[in-house]
């Protein structure tokens, strides 16, 4: 089982974005992105995402840990 990575919010966006997920608006230090299928994820724009909370947004993105860090 391969270790989640450390990764900033921004590097966190680009690899969504890479899955379909669009910037929508950015409320705050928050960035809400939206799927064309109607999901939302909200990224803190944080230089160090917590391990919790990128284990968290990858789940509700739907994807696995290797897929996520192949779209880094």
């Amino acid at each position: 089982m391969s270790r989640l990575p450390v990764c900033s919010g921004i590097e966190a966006v680009k690899a969504f974005r890479k899955m379909g997920y669009e910037l929508d608006h950015q409320t705050g230090s928050h960035m809400i992105l939206r799927h064309p299928s109607g999901r939302r994820l909200t990224v803190p724009n944080h230089a160090e995402l917590a391990k919790g909370t990128l284990r968290a947004l990858i789940r509700e993105a739907g994807l696995t840990k290797e897929q996520f860090i192949a779209l880094l």
